[in-house]
């Protein structure tokens, strides 16, 4: 990787400092460290142009000392804004678009919110971009709904990238570490989401949805998935913390008899359904429930034979949980659902050693297999696809 100047401010390039290489033997030491005991670990797939990758972009904005408008990363452990023109882990239209937008907030007059004062208009930028379809959506945070300039800003902005496709207003004014706040997004221009193609599915994507950051990436670890989950037309298939439904919607294509995604965010879901609909999927549906709550549940009422239509045994789980992995109660629930198998995608190996660790102690599942993908190169991030089959 060339050098970056930012290097020893930044802190978002944990191994910025080493070859490509080196990165991925350091991340394919890591999870043999903390997987090894569980089964052979596979070599780690690597990108074949490990630059540029992001397609969704934060930028918190403000001034330096001589009041001119800055946006970047802040510094790690403080809030001082380290600006960021040209990020080499960053998608180039997106920081284009946000150097546009610092010459127009300055330009227009347009303040930056205060977080010690609470006051100014433009706190982030939030930006996503599909490179298979194009689309751009750009996602303004600002600490109230009064927006100065509003036409001017829009205006310049759609006539400087005219590619954007919707343009949305959050507002946010809590003291919080959180870019986007619960309320719903103002909408100033297009859709209100932007979509992306990805195995032959197009997948709609709004502000608060997860959607994987590297699309090219994200298509070898779920064509993974669905190897190691082997569907043949005959499984029942539980999509666990769906977001927009993009695994069970693959499954639902790839050999699903039929898919049931949980997932907790109600803007992740009606994205689910609406992706649903726009590929002709009827072999899937989505539920808005905590994953935890809603296994229980289910385990209750098919143990007792009064479990709806809607609800099954499954005969595969898959299961993608944030970093923080899963819950013990999650995977108490999830061993008496007992299916066949169950596909665990991980973005962190030490809570995945946790909770293999939990279920191996718990259940007679044993791992078959374990993949690490390099979703996000140039970090100390790795993600990796793990097979537990049932073995009582």
């Amino acid at each position: 990787m060339k050098s970056c100047p930012l290097s020893d401010r930044c802190g978002g390039c944990f191994t910025r400092d080493y070859s490509y290489e080196r990165d991925l033997a350091y991340k394919q030491e890591l999870l043999e460290h903390y997987l090894y005991k569980f089964a052979e670990v596979a070599p780690i797939l690597g990108m074949d142009n490990p630059l540029h990758y992001r397609n969704k972009v934060q930028a918190v904005f403000g001034t330096d000392r001589s009041g001119r408008v800055i946006s970047g990363i802040y510094r790690p452990g403080t809030h001082i804004i380290v600006p960021v023109r040209d990020c080499l882990l960053e998608d180039r239209v997106c920081d284009a678009i946000l150097g546009t937008i610092r010459r127009l907030i300055g330009g227009l007059g347009i303040s930056v919110y205060d977080e010690d004062r609470q006051t100014g208009f433009l706190r982030h930028v939030l930006l996503r971009r599909s490179p298979s379809t194009g689309q751009i959506m750009v996602v303004l945070v600002a600490g109230t709904a009064r927006f100065p300039q509003r036409k001017g800003f829009v205006g310049n902005l759609l006539c400087a990238h005219p590619d954007i496709t919707t343009i949305l207003l959050n507002v946010n004014n809590e003291k919080t570490s959180m870019v986007l706040s619960d309320r719903p997004e103002i909408l100033l221009h297009g859709p209100g989401y932007i979509e992306d193609e990805m195995l032959g599915l197009r997948f709609c994507i709004s502000a608060k949805s997860f959607y994987q950051v590297n699309p090219v990436q994200a298509a070898r670890l779920y064509t993974i998935a669905m190897r190691m989950a082997r569907l043949d037309g005959t499984q029942s298939v539980f999509d666990v913390y769906c977001g927009t439904g993009t695994i069970g919607l693959i499954a639902a294509t790839h050999g699903a008899k039929r898919v049931l995604g949980i997932e907790l965010s109600p803007d992740a879901v009606r994205d689910a359904e609406q992706n649903a609909r726009q590929n002709g999927i009827a072999n899937a549906a989505f539920v808005c429930a905590d994953a935890s709550v809603f296994i229980k549940s289910a385990v209750r009422d098919l143990n007792s034979g009064t479990a709806t239509d809607e609800v099954f045994r499954p005969d595969v789980v898959f299961l993608d949980p944030p970093r923080s992995g899963s819950t013990e109660q999650f995977l108490s629930a999830l061993i008496r659902l007992n299916p066949q198998k169950v596909v665990y995608i991980s973005c962190n190996p030490r809570t995945l050693e946790r909770d293999l660790r939990y279920i191996l102690d718990h259940s007679s599942y044993r791992v078959g297999g374990i993949q690490g993908v390099d979703m996000f190169p140039f970090t100390d991030h790795v993600e990796t696809v793990c097979l537990l089959t049932h073995t009582g």
